[in-house]
């Protein structure tokens, strides 16, 4: 491993156990968007990020079914936490553009989502990254791509 790779992977663990560190903080203290929906991280490592989401009542629509916006939520948080672990320490992200494509709806039925993103592209300015949710026999539920812009420290 050079130099250069093994400053990457401290890099990497550090934002990954950063991100982990915030993930459970929130939970812990029910604060925040991912605590009130139940968005949880499963996995992080470079450049990809693991959630899931088991729906509750608080998470439907007035037809039943898991709201759009909460899996928009849980696709925008999965791909800034899959950018997240690129980034260099002291670095942050702000969603520019979020595209979702809806494939199918989701009822409550205890069935588990996941969401599983990576990110695509890590620039000094923007980043870009994709994302799939499935369902618990792996059907596409929805995917989509997000454009980041990436904060630098003052």
């Amino acid at each position: 491993m050079s130099g250069t790779d093994a400053h990457l992977g401290r890099t990497v663990a550090s934002r990954v156990s950063e991100l982990t560190s915030a993930c459970e903080r929130e939970i812990r203290h029910n604060f925040g968007v991912g605590a009130s929906l139940g968005i949880r991280l499963e996995a992080a490592d470079d450049g990809y990020a693991r959630y899931y989401l088991d729906p509750t009542p608080a998470t439907v629509n007035a037809m039943l079914a898991v709201h759009g916006g909460v899996l928009a939520t849980l696709m925008d948080t999965a791909m800034g936490g899959a950018v997240f672990t690129k980034l260099g320490d002291g670095m942050a992200y702000t969603t520019l553009e979020l595209q979702v494509n809806f494939i199918r709806s989701v009822m409550l039925d205890g069935s588990r989502l996941t969401c599983e993103a990576n990110a695509v592209l890590v620039g000094r300015r923007t980043a870009i990254a994709e994302c799939r949710i499935t369902d618990v026999t792996g059907q596409l539920i929805a995917n989509g791509s997000t454009t980041i812009l990436v904060l630098h420290p003052q």
